[in-house]
């Protein structure tokens, strides 16, 4: 493919294989990752920097990329970029626990989250749109969201129809066996006119975002221009058209269907557009979903940063010796090596559970250093996950204790990870629900073979599910075999996963002398004792949790992060010339701030 006349940057294609073109795995993956992303396999829309979803983006602007492209091939082993919404902002110097990136995309202030804010700061070229996976740099293209509803329909079949949809005709924007071209505003209120038989009904428009949703009567061709002339108008025709779509999905619910929101704020819009029966049908995490978070269990990607697909069927391979009781895992990895076409580099998702993603992110670290695979590999998520969301209209919609718009869980969830050792994490704000209905985290972390990486996987692969579970603790949930229980509650303490660092052994010797030569040690394995009370309160967090042993007594805390070094705070320095406002902090296509040691 030739380059584009207008911007010789595309088409944009991550370097595969061994040869690296930054320091380290560690920020080559990042790299790889972001240069994926806008490949034309992957991209929506490459030449706008659009990944998916209309506007979900992989970097502010032309400028911007080439700063993020320029610092990562340059950044050290003990430095992290700060990405402030799609532009690099600073390089500060850190260590090699630290996450080689830092992203924070979309975040507005309470009051200010509207899209008229959003959209008046994006065009003052002072934020951009990450979406979920589109401005963290894990997009893998259409086979997530393909994984996605392959879990969610396997839970409506097992709800509703007996294990198997055979036989059923379900209706949606992206059928598989009968497809017809139109508009699902129009077309679904004609179902119901022609009585048609369906069983199951969802929708996966652009829905969170009315420019991104095409109204009734507006030709596509006209969508682009219509919009930007109006976007007011716009808005409007679209939430009238959203109020029609989605009051015909009510009704062919009064008929008896399976219906459900798939998480695209389309119920929202639709009462905005006048539709007061909006909220009659559940979105589907609350609806089939929620056992599953309960549990740790949600969405576990990776990517073969070498470009050879043979990465991907060694790994299926793995995931399959390693889970070999998972029928439902198995028909899926089954299927999508037979079936999945790779975008971009060749990658893989499926779901799995606390414990289970800790156990694959080991073996797939064990198969680089043993050559088995080409070279590293990149494992990340979905933002949808299971303890990374506050979204009361998808991820934490009904939530037992009323804490649907609690957002300290994902905030909690990116901080744990950046302390857990993950090699990039990320912040956003509206995802696949849109502004102001939405705050989420993700994180990616490098499998490249060695026993750093090792130790920063087994920490933040169990983590970052662990989170999950205790999102769910916290809010009222036990998951134990399919049953939803009440739990009293008190706080949780993580498992010892490895031996105590130096410092508790001198805080033991300092408190010898007093009570005998070994008082301290005493009291340090005093505190590892299991409690005798209590028991029944208490969740362990480790890598050995499961259902069955949710409520196993706890152990004390030790410090799990990276060895101890000096540090310092260091000041920003700036020798370009300001040229307008935040000029100072960084001028976009300039690379970013390093912290002066």
């Amino acid at each position: 493919m030739t380059s584009s006349p207008s911007n010789p940057r595309l088409p944009i294609h991550a370097a595969t294989g061994t040869d690296l073109t930054a320091r380290s795995w560690q920020t080559e993956a990042p790299l790889r990752m972001l240069m994926n992303n806008l490949d034309p396999e992957v991209a929506e829309d490459p030449d706008h920097l659009v990944v998916y979803g209309g506007t979900g983006r992989a970097a502010r602007s032309w400028e911007a990329y080439d700063a993020i492209v320029d610092t990562l091939r340059d950044l050290a082993d003990d430095e992290t970029l700060l990405v402030q919404s799609g532009k690099p902002v600073a390089v500060m110097r850190t260590h090699t626990w630290a996450p080689r990136v830092l992203i924070a995309n979309s975040n507005l202030v309470g009051d200010w989250a509207s899209w008229e804010e959003f959209r008046r700061l994006e065009d003052l070229g002072l934020t951009m749109y990450g979406q979920m996976t589109a401005g963290s740099w894990i997009y893998i293209g259409t086979q997530g969201i393909l994984q996605g509803t392959y879990e969610t329909f396997a839970a409506v079949a097992d709800k509703r129809f007996g294990g198997t949809l055979a036989g059923t005709i379900t209706v949606t924007r992206r059928a598989l066996s009968i497809g017809v071209l139109g508009n699902a505003a129009e077309m679904l209120p004609r179902l119901l006119e022609m009585d048609a038989p369906v069983d199951v009904v969802t929708d996966q428009t652009s829905a969170h975002d009315p420019l991104a949703y095409l109204p009734v009567g507006v030709p596509f061709e006209e969508w682009e221009e219509r919009r930007t002339a109006d976007p007011a108008a716009f808005t409007k025709e679209a939430q009238a058209s959203m109020a029609a779509h989605v009051r015909a999905m009510v009704e062919l619910q009064d008929r008896g269907a399976e219906v459900f929101d798939y998480g695209n704020s389309i119920r929202d819009e639709a009462r905005k557009g006048g539709y007061d029966r909006a909220f009659e049908f559940p979105g589907f995490v609350p609806a089939y979903i929620r056992p599953q978070f309960c549990g740790g269990r949600g969405p576990f990607r990776w990517a073969a940063l070498s470009g050879d697909p043979a990465d991907i069927a060694a790994t299926d391979r793995a995931i399959l010796e390693l889970f070999p009781e998972d029928e439902k895992l198995r028909r899926w990895i089954t299927m999508a090596g037979e079936r999945v076409h790779f975008q971009g580099l060749p990658s893989r998702i499926c779901w799995l559970g606390y414990g289970e993603r800790a156990r694959a992110g080991a073996k797939f670290n064990e198969m680089v250093a043993s050559g088995e695979l080409a070279a590293p590999v990149v494992i990340g998520r979905d933002h949808l996950d299971c303890g990374s969301v506050a979204s009361p209209y998808r991820e934490t919609e009904s939530m037992l204790d009323g804490s649907d718009a609690i957002a300290d869980w994902a905030l909690l969830n990116a901080l744990v990870n950046t302390a857990s050792g993950a090699t990039w994490v990320s912040i956003h704000h509206g995802g696949g629900v849109g502004i102001g209905r939405s705050i989420h985290a993700g994180q990616v972390v490098v499998a490249d073979g060695t026993e750093l990486a090792a130790e920063k996987i087994e920490r933040v692969l169990t983590n970052d599910p662990g989170m999950g579970v205790v999102r769910h603790v916290d809010a009222g949930y036990d998951r134990q075999h399919g049953d939803v229980r009440r739990l009293r509650r008190r706080p949780l303490r993580r498992r010892q996963l490895v031996p105590p660092l130096p410092g508790h052994r001198r805080l033991a010797r300092r408190r010898r002398g007093a009570g005998g030569p070994d008082a301290g040690e005493d009291r340090l394995r005093r505190a590892d004792r299991p409690r005798q009370r209590g028991l029944s309160r208490t969740m362990v967090i480790g890598p050995s949790l499961t259902d069955e042993t949710c409520m196993s007594a706890p152990k004390t805390p030790r410090c799990t992060g990276a060895p101890r070094r000096s540090s310092s705070v260091h000041t920003a320095s700036y020798n370009g010339s300001e040229t307008g406002p935040g000029a100072a902090a960084a001028q976009v296509g300039r690379r970013p701030l390093r912290a002066s040691p």
